[in-house]
């Protein structure tokens, strides 16, 4: 399926990931001027995701209003919208309607206006209202990247560069950087570069010119560019890149604890996956990066020793998301989670390795990354992710680019390479000591793939979309999701769903279902919270209490709506047989693990695994899944010191892994109650008391 977050960013630019509450850069700049020279009739900008013009935006001027036209397509789907927006004197929005697609499908119908004095506004999340005094500005939900130009012009007119926000919250703005660009004709652009504090998690950059005319929004992935700069979309997303990794350094240098005396966790009971029980009451020692000694509590720090009390929590291995796809903000996040290593399961090698080293250095706060090789096929459905191939030698090239390159756990195969290609690029896999996984390519089959060489299946619906779908039906398009509406008539005993479950066992085959994802795809609804959000939701920031409110596809009716309920109830029941016959599941999110991943671990709970079966699953079993068992997956001397401590009892109630007091992962100390507020979030738990000996 595949929800990776640049394509949040380009759906609707209040979908980033991360909120700054302070900017990550220590330039200062001068106090810029407003707007001096009038502004076109007519602006165009394109899309440029990965590199690949994916898209574009439209943006006409008259008397009275601005019209909005955005629209872009990738990975065989795409989203588009409309807006008219009239603005008021002083720039603030007065009238707002925002009408089309979001990139599943599900209908965009927006709208803001004054009355009498009030502000009214509803949306797919939420409607409200509130007195309006000309001095607060509502943040849309589903706008085009335009909306940050319109945020941008606003807070500049305010001496204080800031303006309270409708729902609620504050919008800042800080210029961050200069830069000078070229268009076709030669031209050079001197762009100054802002970033947008208050929405969601993360800053959002906007680059303006001399007449503080938009240039665009720059983020690492995802550049919107006005026409005739398209060249320089690499310069604006290698910036974005650098601001955004000197904001996480920034962070990590703050929030990292890295001492040079053995360090003691005292009073923890700890989880042992191997008999799947809580040991009693005991001390943990840590010498640099490893576990020294296991032994019994104390009273008082023992000469040359750190001490953390964890005042009778629970000190749990090191969990593991197996189905990622690496960003700064996601890798931070998911240490703070308790998530030490992750799976990456396609990213661009130029963003994958750097990241990698940041963290091994310490420069930034991320886990452990096992890296897969991501190859997808040339064609109009093409993800702009990975490698991309146009014939079946091309794929083989790539197959062995990756494996001479080395360090790569797996190649992860997408959905428009050709399934006729399979075999020879699962044959060089191999000679690599390469595992294949991946989607069914479309027109192909599960069991063709299997046949193929297949170790692992990439999500649970793909396996299953080989059960109800026609050949000819193309999963590249939205069929992959709304074909999932045929689950419900499916028979888990007929002879070519258990023809294909045995031949899983027999071929040992793994499957990573990402069943979170599903939740989420199949029972989320628009203006409900959704239930995997709710023991978190409350502490996030009023963007992502926003975005948890709304569906990812569109529900026509009722009877659709219980389609789409009941398809997800056959995924439990066909993954819960699965369980049943012993073939192998592996936990992963394809939404960024951190609080998602505690989600997907409560879902095995549904298909038949007890709470300390799943917390091994999540921890010892992948450790030693992805070969690393002899050094993680498990609290014993001589291992590294990757776990996390949490006040509760997750063996008796899982939920209790949501809050996490303290991580540490290779003997390095971190408390999420130090990191969270950097990100607008409030913590969910104290630091535990820190005493050194004399």
């Amino acid at each position: 399926m595949q929800i990776q977050k640049p394509m949040k960013a380009i759906q609707s630019i209040i979908s980033v990931v991360v909120l700054m509450t302070t900017l990550g850069c220590s330039q200062q700049y001068e106090a810029v001027n407003t707007v001096q020279v009038a502004l076109p009739n007519q602006e165009k900008f394109r899309l440029i995701l990965g590199g690949t013009d994916v898209g574009g935006m439209l943006v006409n001027r008259n008397a009275e209003n601005i019209i909005i036209d955005y629209s872009y397509s990738n990975n065989g789907r795409g989203s588009s919208s409309k807006e008219v927006l009239k603005l008021s004197d002083t720039g603030l929005p007065i009238d707002w309607r925002i009408t089309g697609k979001t990139v599943f499908g599900n209908e965009v119908d927006e709208q803001f206006s004054l009355q009498d004095n009030m502000a009214y506004w509803q949306s797919t999340a939420e409607k409200g209202s509130a007195k309006f005094n000309n001095s607060a500005i509502y943040i849309a939900q589903n706008a085009s990247p335009y909306a940050l130009y319109i945020y941008a012009t606003a807070l500049l007119e305010k001496t204080s560069h800031s303006l309270s926000a409708l729902p609620s919250g504050e919008l800042t703005i800080t210029q961050v950087d200069k830069v000078e660009l070229k268009g076709i004709s030669g031209v050079l652009v001197n762009a100054t570069i802002y970033a947008i504090n208050g929405i969601e998690l993360d800053p959002s950059y906007i680059a303006l010119d001399e007449n503080q005319h938009m240039i665009g929004y720059l983020s690492p992935r995802a550049v919107v560019i006005r026409e005739g700069l398209e060249q320089q979309s690499k310069i604006l997303s290698d910036l974005a890149a650098s601001l955004n990794a000197s904001r996480f350094e920034k962070i990590a240098k703050k929030t990292t604890h890295l001492y040079e005396k053995p360090v003691r966790i005292n009073n923890v009971r700890i989880f042992d996956p191997v008999n799947m029980k809580l040991t009693d009451s005991q001390s943990v020692l840590i010498e640099k990066d490893k576990i020294t000694a296991i032994e019994p509590l104390v009273d008082i720090p023992k000469e040359g020793e750190i001490l953390i009390d964890g005042n009778g929590g629970t000190l749990i291995p090191g969990l593991y998301e197996m189905h990622g796809h690496m960003s700064d903000n996601d890798a931070l996040l998911n240490v703070m989670a308790g998530v030490t290593s992750v799976r990456d399961m396609g990213n661009e090698i130029e963003i994958l390795d750097p990241l990698i080293e940041k963290i091994e250095s310490n420069q930034i706060i991320g886990p452990r990354i096992t890296k897969s090789g991501f190859i997808e096929g040339k064609s109009e459905f093409s993800a702009a992710t990975g490698e991309i191939a146009s014939t079946e030698q091309e794929a083989v090239d790539l197959v062995n680019m990756y494996g001479e390159k080395g360090g790569y756990f797996q190649i992860k195969i997408y959905s428009s390479i050709n399934g006729e290609w399979v075999p020879a690029m699962a044959k060089a896999a191999k000679k690599h000591g390469m595992r294949v996984t991946g989607h069914i390519p479309a027109f192909s089959t599960v069991d063709e793939m299997i046949a193929a060489g297949y170790d692992e299946i990439t999500h649970i619906n793909q396996g299953m979309l080989s059960w109800v779908l026609d050949r000819d039906e193309d999963t590249r398009t939205l069929y992959r999701i709304t074909g999932m509406k045929r689950f419900v008539d499916l028979d888990l005993n007929s002879e070519k769903v258990q023809n294909t479950l045995n031949t899983m066992v027999e071929e040992n085959i793994a499957v990573d279902p990402t069943i979170v994802i599903h939740e989420f795809g199949l029972t989320a609804r628009n203006g409900k919270t959704r239930i995997g959000t709710k023991d978190y939701i409350d502490n996030m920031p009023v963007g992502v209490q926003r975005q948890a409110k709304v569906g990812l596809l569109n529900v026509a009716d009722q009877e659709e709506d219980k389609a789409y309920q009941l398809a997800f109830d056959k995924i439990i029941e066909t993954l819960a047989l699965m369980h049943k016959k012993g073939i192998f599941l592996v936990p992963g999110t394809d939404l960024g693990g951190a609080f998602e991943l505690h989600r997907e671990l409560e879902l095995f709970k549904k298909i038949g695994m007890s709470n300390v079966e799943v917390l091994r699953r999540a921890s010892y079993d992948m450790a030693n899944y992805l070969g690393y068992g002899d050094q993680l997956g498990s609290i014993e001397v001589g291992k590294l010191a990757d776990f996390f401590l949490v006040p509760g009892d997750p063996t008796t109630d899982l939920r209790a892994i949501k809050t996490v007091s303290m991580v540490s992962k290779g003997g390095v100390i971190y408390f999420p109650s130090e990191v969270y507020p950097e990100f607008g979030i409030k913590p969910f738990t104290t630091i535990p008391t820190i005493v050194e000996s004399n």
